[in-house]
């Protein structure tokens, strides 16, 4: 018996598909789909939420000191001319990042191998290629997913059967993050 589902596609195709429905559901919270391919696409979303509860805390928060551009009050960098050459002015800032530990970084690293990047575009700023911004979804895991599932144990989606599709009757579900 086989460990996966064929889904009637070559290999390279059906792990294209898992990871761009993975990514869907990740970033909208819920998508609708075939009953074979959510069953599919579950099991590679609940190992990344699972993967995410299990190093959600592994991280330690350090202060660098960092260069920044001043900026005036347009928001256009403030230059000085040294020289003869106009030079951007910096400041020194004290900034707090998190750090990731080494196993966080690896988890990290693997749901990065999984998801596809994905672009936002905001709908007041359509078709213009210069207001999109990227979601960084691995974040997202950590932050919003990992918080909000750390108390369960498994189980972090809910398929539910909508009916047959017109077209070929197969049997669409929406998959769902609970």
């Amino acid at each position: 018996m086989a460990g996966y589902r064929k889904l009637s596609r070559t290999a390279a195709q059906r792990k294209a598909l898992i990871r761009a429905q993975v990514t869907s559901l990740l970033q909208n919270g819920k998508i609708v789909t075939t009953e074979a391919k959510a069953k599919e696409i579950r099991k590679v979303a609940e190992g990344l939420i699972a993967l995410a509860v299990k190093e959600k805390d592994n991280f330690e928060e350090v202060t660098v000191k960092t260069k920044v551009a001043r900026k005036d009050a347009d928001g256009k960098r403030v230059k000085e001319v040294v020289d003869g050459k106009k030079v951007t002015v910096y400041d020194e800032v004290e900034k707090t990042i998190k750090k990731d530990a080494p196993s966080r970084l690896h988890a990290r690293r693997q749901m990065l191998k999984t998801l596809y990047t994905v672009k936002e575009v905001p709908t007041d700023a359509a078709g213009k290629k210069r207001n999109t911004k990227t979601v960084d979804l691995t974040d997202k895991l950590f932050n919003e997913y990992a918080p909000k599932y750390a108390d369960r144990n498994g189980g972090y989606t809910r398929i539910v059967k909508i009916g047959l599709r017109k077209g070929d009757a197969a049997m669409e579900v929406l998959l769902e993050l609970v």
